[in-house]
């Protein structure tokens, strides 16, 4: 056993409640959200993946199923044309503007998704790449159907788009409570065509495209404020692997006014670095004293063997093996609990080839391909929903002082499996293996 975090004695009555606080690291009243991209879970499905527990046993509804762990929160992404995309790259010999079948999703082919997501009582992240492909630091393409129109077109164009999408949400009795508009935008978005050769790219070194940018981004909030004003809106960059950079941007962020509630970030150790890294950045954000809480919203690393185009091997430290991932998952919560971070998603959780012929570059998920059975870094990875508050939204009794209790608000006589588990005197103990 492990003694994950002492969280002080003298509980008295337990009041389990969602938002109850623990006080840790400094936090209090902070609610936590963990959970994952799954965007392509209809796919795998549709394609007969096996989804399995720790015991083999089969999982037949994987969301319900994720919400019983202890994930409270699952991210969807959305393009706005991919159909134009692939009739117009699918057969480019270029690697990359070549069509990749994965960034699949519309607006409106997400919206089953979305309601299972909402209806499992999980909060809902949509993540706007506001490009027809994958959108990040290396491209940020303006959709084909908006090429050729002016800035002040394209401000108005994303406004129109943003709003049409989350008025479909809530047709269909859908609330997302985080939108990310724009998806890694470290330098920017809506670049133009691929061909123009002129990225309209902005970095923090200099003034260009930054009042174009801010355009972009003040009516995409203002299409969310109008359609979800509870919705929380998240700026989502990848510069972890640079503190100063990072910090940086969020500053040009601040000084042009924009409206947004959450700092997202990406962290993938073997492009960005050691978890010291990750730390230097959190704790240069924490120093700009921002309002804004800070999630991160992609991370990931391998059960099996390197992801393709690793640049930093850490497998004398986190092998490429099951305990491996479960020991930079355990790492990691504990950083960002540290760090009084609130959200934790991820990448590509749902990855799962087995039983099917689906295949793809990544093998970092929290299902074994091979077996289809959860890995043992996903109970870590559900901990965290519980970082700074309880575990249940139920009200327990008066107990008898050193009684233990599981994710689920269940008493425990003596915790041996694997999770996390709270003691009436109000410490807080996670079992690893």
């Amino acid at each position: 056993m492990k003694n994950f975090i002492n969280a002080g004695r003298g509980l008295g009555i337990l009041f389990l409640s969602l938002l109850f606080a623990f006080n840790i690291a400094g936090a209090q009243n902070r609610a936590s959200y963990v959970g994952g991209d799954i965007s392509l879970l209809p796919e795998y499905e549709k394609a007969g993946a096996q989804y399995k527990d720790e015991n083999g046993r089969t999982i037949k509804d994987l969301i319900p199923w994720c919400a019983e762990q202890g994930m409270n929160s699952m991210r969807v992404r959305v393009f706005v044309n991919p159909e134009l995309y692939q009739q117009k790259y699918g057969n480019s010999s270029n690697p990359d503007l070549k069509y990749d079948p994965n960034a699949c999703q519309t607006i409106e082919s997400v919206v089953p998704l979305c309601k299972r997501i909402v209806d499992a009582g999980m909060a809902l992240m949509i993540d706007f790449h506001y490009s027809d492909t994958w959108a990040d630091p290396a491209k940020q393409w303006t959709p084909i159907e908006w090429q050729g129109l002016t800035d002040a077109q394209l401000t108005d164009k994303i406004y129109d788009y943003t709003c049409s999408s989350l008025q479909l949400l809530k047709d269909n009795g859908i609330t997302p409570s985080f939108i990310q508009t724009g998806n890694e935008i470290s330098y920017g978005m809506l670049w133009g065509a691929p061909e123009s050769g002129n990225p309209k790219k902005v970095y923090t070194n200099s003034t260009a495209n930054w009042s174009r940018f801010a355009g972009f981004l003040h009516a995409a909030g203002k299409a969310c404020r109008e359609i979800f004003p509870d919705a929380k809106i998240v700026i989502h960059t990848e510069r972890t692997a640079e503190p100063t950079v990072l910090s940086q941007y969020y500053q040009k962020i601040a000084s042009r006014d924009i409206d947004y509630d959450i700092i997202g970030l990406s962290y993938y150790p073997y492009f960005h670095g050691s978890l010291s890294t990750l730390d230097n950045s959190l704790k240069a954000l924490r120093r700009l004293n921002l309002p804004q809480q800070i999630m991160l919203v992609e991370t990931g690393y391998s059960y099996k063997w390197a992801v393709p185009g690793t640049t930093h091997d850490f497998s004398s430290t986190w092998p490429y093996t099951e305990a491996g991932q479960q020991k930079f998952a355990q790492q990691l919560v504990e950083l960002l609990i540290a760090n009084e971070v609130t959200g934790l998603y991820w990448w590509w959780m749902e990855y799962n080839a087995y039983n099917t012929k689906l295949s793809g570059w990544y093998n970092a998920p929290l299902f074994d391909s091979t077996t289809g059975k959860v890995t043992a870094a996903f109970r870590t990875i559900c901990s965290f929903s519980h970082a700074y508050g309880s575990l249940t939204d139920q009200r327990l009794p008066e107990v008898e002082s050193g009684r233990w209790f599981d994710s689920l608000g269940r008493s425990v006589e003596n915790p041996s499996t694997p999770g996390l588990y709270i003691n009436s005197n109000g410490k807080k103990m996670m079992i690893t293996e």
